[in-house]
């Protein structure tokens, strides 16, 4: 009688660790994308991006920011990088950044972030065009 109890319990969390298992996406089908790809040069200036599930293309809420570079990497410049302030979004799975694009080019933003309930961590980096 008790291996049988001893089997359906086995067997219950194997069910389980399955079923929890299944609900994770991989942190790979996770990414970045900009909502603009161009900003005008100057002080204070608002990038916005989405994090967003490739697989279902929907928006992810809530990740946790916590690597934010700006610089001009893309042209070659990778020692021109400026101060990058996050601000709230503007609606659910948006991220914004404020920056001072001081001159026009190619500016990479990278990023990383943790994704609630997942392992691992979504790392992308944007290339933006600042115009005059």
């Amino acid at each position: 009688m008790t291996t049988i109890k001893l089997a359906r319990v086995a067997l219950a969390a194997l069910i389980g660790a399955a079923l929890t298992g299944a609900a994770h996406a991989d942190i790979k089908t996770y990414e970045f994308q900009l909502a603009q790809p161009t900003v005008k040069t100057g002080a204070d200036r608002v990038v916005t991006v989405r994090l967003v599930d490739k697989s279902s293309g929907k928006a992810i809420p809530d990740a946790v920011i916590f690597a934010i570079r700006l610089d001009m990497a893309p042209d070659g410049m990778q020692e021109m990088a400026t101060k990058v302030t996050a601000m709230p979004g503007t609606e659910p799975g948006t991220y914004r950044f404020k920056a001072n694009f001081s001159m026009a080019g190619r500016w990479q933003l990278s990023l990383g972030a943790k994704v609630q309930g997942e392992t691992g961590t979504v790392e992308n980096k944007l290339v933006v065009t600042a115009e005059k």
